[in-house]
């Protein structure tokens, strides 16, 4: 633990009133993720302004002293500022606490001294950023490091030893019995109603997922509060949309991307991911409520009010990716509440608050079968026929990358050889081009509303992907026989391991999931064994598999030859429940590693919700060595939303040309751009300390192949 001196912490002795806009001081402040309980990134700062953007400064800078060379960090914190005081994490999950006019650390809190100390395994990934808590004197910040809550004192950044287990709890706790050997983490931070927090919570996505439940926990105790189950029970509402029995063994349709709460009507508002697996649903079939929902829960009570399903049986990984935009539409004439909910597939649903209802039309459209053994896909699926989708549909040939011949040559040989029919066209073994990609269309960077104007600010990535299905590797085991450990060991990496690194260990080309086709050159068995078991960087502890199935995931991939008896050690089992795994997660890039479409690649949209209309569309980022050879203002794919501001500016990071830029918000003109340390693969926060207006971004770096970082930078006009 480090502290400050008391002088520092003292700036402690002004806070504002829980979620407040603004202190005692009448700063305007982001006390939330997202800068409120509507997730509307949104700031009512008014200093910086189209006319005097350009002038902006560094104003300070803060390193969390975590990366090292050779790590595979990321930091996609969303700092929370309250009473002068910010709040963050670093790529290693620590939390600080910084003055947020300097930069200057007051504490800084590291869970991993706690769990390693205690001897629990745990794995680290991308945070998000934490929550604020406050009644009285009695102030709290929460915040995770694996399947553990951490409670600690906001003054301090000591444990709050009344919470919990000496000031932790296990995001396992309402998941049931079938939890307990699963991975389960949360990179994103809850929402606060009253004295309970509604958590998110991050899953497998493969056949080993654990249920994505959505729990309450009580801030002042630890205790679970309520639990409402995505995969219904027997009894419950949208059973049938399962196969019977399916709560026993099915997992995912969790709430990962954040959750939105209106405490006027005491509701929560949680955006559900896909069921697990991902890209098969033949031992799922059936409409699969809750998974890629926007569900209505009383947030005292988590009963269900209504839900809004927006992919049926989904097989196309259509995760909700951020939380839905609490919004005030205007309508024909009449002013209506609702929630505004960007998806990956590039589409805003506009629904009724109270209802559920669209207040835009929405198409039930019929979409292909699938051809794959025991897969059947919904006939249809809901697709908003206004907003327009701010991402494209479809990639044809005629819209291979025209930046130059080559490149438009490679394309189309590739282009000609998979199927590309647009959206929800199911997977198959030949090849099937998903556009928007995996991470879209919208990401978890969420969008940023205007209250004003009800103008809808949100980046889109444009880049295509290719997902082929291949058949599993089903061995049997009877009894009395004899199987290679290696080959036991490969069926077990197929359904675990290969979603991530690829069918043939070849990792992803962005070095998000490392080559592991060489790891028996680098490592030995044991490490190989510890890694499995403890986890490091992003990949969690698959100690839940056990010793048998581990050592046969080892002897796989350092290719021995020794024969076992399967059922001497607990594999006799066929451990393939499914008859389909993918080739991993491949972007389509053209022959020198840009996006395969025509540019833009990645932009920045403007939409007015209340006529449901894109104002105007930019492009969002570019490669400096394309502008060079005349190819300019392509975009990039981006990771981390906007923020507009009442000044008239929006703030963006996002790109991977690791800049972050200002917008004028009525025409989309780049107004000022700023070279990082690291990407930007964050949503700012915008914030006032003694009237001066600072925006600060994380600059975390690490996807798309970029450099990591561990540094926050905060920007101001000069004093």
């Amino acid at each position: 633990m480090k502290f400050a001196t008391p002088a520092v912490v003292s700036a402690f002795s002004l806070f504002l009133v829980a979620c407040g806009p603004s202190g005692p001081s009448g700063d305007l402040e982001w006390p939330t993720y997202q800068g409120d309980e509507g997730r509307n990134q949104y700031s009512f700062a008014s200093e910086i302004t189209p006319e005097n953007v350009a002038e902006l400064e560094v104003a300070w800078t803060f390193s969390t002293g975590d990366v090292e060379p050779g790590d595979r960090a990321q930091m996609q914190c969303n700092p929370i500022v309250v009473g002068g005081v910010l709040y963050a994490t670093s790529p290693k999950l620590k939390v600080v606490a910084l003055e947020a006019g300097t930069g200057a650390l007051v504490w800084e809190f590291d869970p991993k001294t706690v769990l390693e100390k205690e001897g629990v395994p745990f794995g680290l990934g991308a945070n998000r950023g934490v929550v604020y808590w406050e009644n009285g004197e009695d102030r709290r910040v929460l915040t995770t490091l694996g399947n553990w809550l951490f409670c600690i004192n906001a003054d301090t950044g000591e444990p709050v030893d009344s919470f919990g287990q000496s000031g932790r709890t296990s995001l396992k706790s309402g998941l049931g019995e079938r939890a307990a050997d699963l991975h389960v983490d949360s990179r994103t931070p809850g929402a606060v109603f009253e004295n309970l927090l509604v958590v998110c919570t991050r899953v497998s996505e493969n056949a080993d997922a654990a249920p994505g439940h959505v729990q309450a926990f009580d801030i002042l105790t630890g205790e679970i509060a309520w639990v409402f189950n995505t995969i219904p029970q027997p009894g419950e509402f949208g059973v049938e949309t399962w196969p019977e029995g399916a709560h026993e063994y099915a997992g995912g349709a969790n709430v990962w991307a954040g959750i939105s709460v209106d405490a006027d009507r005491g509701m929560v508002y949680v955006p559900t991911g896909s069921a697990s697996f991902d890209f098969y649903g033949g031992n799922r079939l059936g409409e699969n409520l809750f998974a890629n929902c926007i569900i209505a829960l009383d947030a005292r009570t988590g009963e269900r009010k209504w839900h809004y399903q927006t992919v049926r049986h989904d097989i196309w990984d259509r995760d909700l990716p951020a939380p839905p935009n609490l919004v005030t539409v205007e309508i024909d004439g009449k002013r209506r509440d609702a929630v505004a909910q960007i998806t990956k597939a590039g589409y805003v649903f506009v629904l009724d608050r109270d209802t559920g209802e669209p207040l835009h039309p929405v198409e039930e459209r019929p979409f292909p079968a699938s051809d794959l053994e025991g897969e059947v896909a919904w006939p249809t699926q809901p697709v908003p026929a206004r907003p327009e989708p701010f991402s494209r549909q479809r990639f044809d040939l005629d819209d291979a990358t025209d930046i130059s011949p080559e490149a438009n040559a490679y394309v189309k040989g590739i282009l000609a050889n998979v199927r590309s029919d647009g959206q929800f066209v199911p997977p198959s073994k030949e090849g099937t081009i998903i556009f928007p990609g995996f991470d879209g269309g919208g990401e978890w960077g969420g969008a940023s509303v205007d209250p004003d104007t009800s103008i809808l600010y949100v980046n889109g990535n444009e880049m295509p992907w290719i997902l082929t299905m291949v058949e599993t590797n089903r061995a049997t085991a009877r009894a009395g026989e004899r199987a290679r450990l290696s080959d036991l060991g490969e069926e077990i990496y197929q359904n675990r391991c290969a979603f991530c690194h690829g069918l043939e260990r070849q990792g992803d080309p962005t070095g998000t999931f490392p080559n592991i086709q060489t790891v028996s050159e680098r490592l030995t068995k044991e490490e190989v064994m510890a890694m499995l078991e403890n986890g490091k960087g992003f990949m969690p502890s698959f100690r839940q598999l056990r010793k048998g199935r581990l050592e046969a995931v080892v002897a796989f991939l350092f290719g021995e030859e020794r024969e076992v008896d399967p059922h001497e050690m607990g594999l006799a089992s066929n451990e393939a429940a499914l008859p389909y795994s993918h080739t991993g997660y491949n972007r389509f890039f053209d022959q020198e590693g840009y996006p395969a479409v025509k540019p833009p690649w990645g932009t920045l949209n403007a939409i007015d919700l209340n006529k449901g209309e894109i104002l105007w569309q930019v492009p969002l980022g570019e490669f400096d060595e394309l502008t060079e050879r005349g190819i300019e203002k392509t975009g990039t794919e981006n990771y981390g939303g906007p923020v507009a501001t009442a000044g008239g500016v929006i703030f963006i990071a996002a790109s991977k040309d690791e800049r972050i830029r200002a917008f004028d918000k009525t025409t989309g003109k780049e107004l000022w751009k700023h070279d990082l340390p690291a990407g930007g693969y964050a949503t700012p926060s915008v914030y006032e300390v003694d009237g001066r207006q600072f925006v600060v971004i994380a600059c975390g770096g690490g996807k798309m192949g970029t450099k990591p970082g561990d540094t926050y930078v905060a920007f101001a006009l000069p004093e």
